[in-house]
């Protein structure tokens, strides 16, 4: 949806209703956002903080709290848009949500989220990173990276039709990620439309060796790790035992994309725009 045309939104009531999350067979909702809400408004600030002072990756936004940068669109999104000010200057959007959720033993727990990922074509991509995250919730209180551990649900740099799903975990150089690139897995993705990107992480097994960490785009399995995979007890239990928190951004340069093209066009179209995130347990 373009940037424009939301705003224009602005000025009448929205004529579309949100679109909720689907059932899954054998599986509870045990959150649910559907974005919801008045054109050019903030996301719900009870459900989710808006970061403005996150330095990471060497990017080259800084992240505000303006709706120019992260809106509900009225029709039942919310958009994230890169901006470029007339003194080359990048702003963006980031939300993370205040609650935390724990992948409950002997269950099956899915993050999911529908996403449409900036599909004019006009847009010159490069130097942009979208993502879809979860992150452990001891990043909030000491942990460092990536001992935290850090689940990559969906990201895609340059607007290249290919969507990774990684891990971060254990030390910051080498471990069982293979810091600081990561545990990665790629796949090819649509040209357009929205597209559900999700991560299933199943207990199940009371041998945690034989958990799995497995990634999905629109139900298709692309990627599993095993605990084995991991071979660690405690750098699994950051992964698939703790709480996790989840985060929506576009980021601007950095060290994956690396810097974006001097013609990459700003507030043209959002770049991201999601209509629903959900968590499910069996």
């Amino acid at each position: 949806m373009r940037f424009q045309q939301s705003l224009l939104a602005c000025v009448a009531p929205a004529l579309v209703s949100a679109i909720t999350p689907p059932n899954i067979q054998g599986m509870n909702i045990i959150f649910s956002e559907d974005f919801e809400g008045s054109a050019g408004a903030s996301p719900k600030s009870n459900v989710w903080n808006i970061m403005d002072a996150i330095d990471t990756n060497n990017e080259v936004q800084s992240y505000t709290t303006s709706n120019q940068n992260v809106q509900i669109s009225g029709g039942g999104t919310v958009q994230f848009v890169p901006r470029k000010s007339p003194a080359g200057l990048w702003t963006s959007g980031r939300i993370e949500s205040q609650g935390s959720w724990t992948p409950a033993p002997g269950k099956v727990t899915k993050i999911q989220a529908n996403i449409l990922l900036g599909d004019n074509p006009i847009i010159n991509k490069q130097g942009l990173w979208p993502a879809f995250w979860a992150l452990g919730d001891a990043m909030r209180h000491g942990t460092s990276w990536p001992a935290a551990g850090e689940i990559d649900i969906m990201e895609q740099v340059d607007g290249l039709l290919t969507g990774y799903g990684t891990l971060h975990c254990g030390t910051s150089v080498g471990g069982p990620c293979n810091e600081p690139v990561g545990r990665a897995k790629s796949t090819a993705m649509p040209a357009d439309g929205f597209h559900v990107w999700g991560v299933t992480i199943d207990r199940t097994n009371d041998d945690w060796t034989k958990q799995t960490i497995s990634w999905t785009l629109d139900g298709n399995t692309f990627s599993t790790v095993t605990g084995a995979d991991i071979n660690d007890a405690p750098t699994w239990s950051a992964l698939a035992h703790s709480p996790l928190y989840i985060i929506l951004n576009v980021a601007v340069g950095g060290d994956w994309p690396g810097a974006p093209n001097l013609l990459t066009l700003d507030g043209y179209g959002s770049m991201m725009e999601v209509q629903w995130v959900a968590i499910y347990s069996s």
